[in-house]
């Protein structure tokens, strides 16, 4: 295990003892052992190698060339939790793998949880995901492709769409340049652009009352709250400094 740990370190990667025993414990022999850590090596992110993204203490499952949870998107998912109402709706936007749908479907068994994506990989991820929690996933672009009665019946609708300004996807580490679709990163010249259109179809699913939780970062936040007020929505900013995440909370 020492061997390996020095080989993730001069590699680059900073929990080399962490992912060592990640990888140890996904290798079926020798051989694959051998064949995962190349992959690692050669800077393709630990869960798209290992097959799984750890997420509010659940394993999402993830595969190459699919964007990676991150642990901070868990705020949007505790929030979305905590503001659907009872028996209510919730629609996931940009899903990706559904890590935020999956998590509400599990904790919250009384939900409708609908997660929606442009990218088919992701969708089949999360659909399979889902199915044994009761939840749904298809692929839309936003909302173009929902059921039409779901249109402003929705109680939540909860997302981490790309936020990552255009000339900083460049600054990225090259695990999420390299080896992530960059539509799942950009979000425009602003970071806002695809966090606009998330408000705007929120603005023809939500009932009344409904609430739209959306992922920021401190750079881009201002103009999310922005892209909210402009879709005649309500905002707030909430941060959970332990996850180091910004959501902005956007009321119908």
């Amino acid at each position: 295990m020492s061997d390996l740990v020095a080989q993730l370190r001069e590699a680059g990667c900073v929990f080399a003892e962490e992912e060592a025993a990640i990888l140890f414990a996904a290798a079926s022999d020798t051989a694959d052992l051998a064949a995962l850590v190349a992959r690692r090596v050669a800077g393709e992110p630990l869960e798209q190698v290992v097959g799984w993204a750890e997420f509010a203490g659940m394993r999402i499952p993830v595969t190459p060339g699919v964007f990676v949870p991150r642990r901070r998107t868990e705020l949007v998912a505790r929030i979305a939790e905590r503001v659907a109402p009872a028996s209510g709706t919730v629609v996931d936007l940009c899903c990706g793998a559904g890590a935020i749908a999956i998590a509400l479907a599990t904790w919250r068994e009384d939900l409708t949880v609908i997660a929606a994506d442009i990218d088919h990989a992701a969708v089949d991820l999360a659909r399979r995901a889902l199915a044994p929690l009761g939840g749904t996933a298809v692929v839309s672009d936003m909302d173009a492709s929902l059921p039409p009665e779901l249109m402003g019946a929705v109680d939540v609708v909860a997302s981490c769409p790309p936020y990552v300004p255009t000339r900083q996807i460049a600054l990225m580490p090259h695990e999420a340049r390299d080896h992530e679709p960059r539509k799942a990163l950009d979000g425009g010249k602003d970071g806002a652009r695809m966090q606009a259109r998330v408000f705007d179809a929120a603005t023809r699913l939500l009932a009344p009352g409904g609430a739209c939780v959306v992922e920021t970062s401190d750079h881009v936040v201002d103009a999310t709250v922005a892209a909210a007020t402009r879709a005649g929505l309500a905002a707030a900013v909430e941060e959970d400094d332990a996850l180091g995440a910004i959501v902005v909370v956007a009321t119908l």
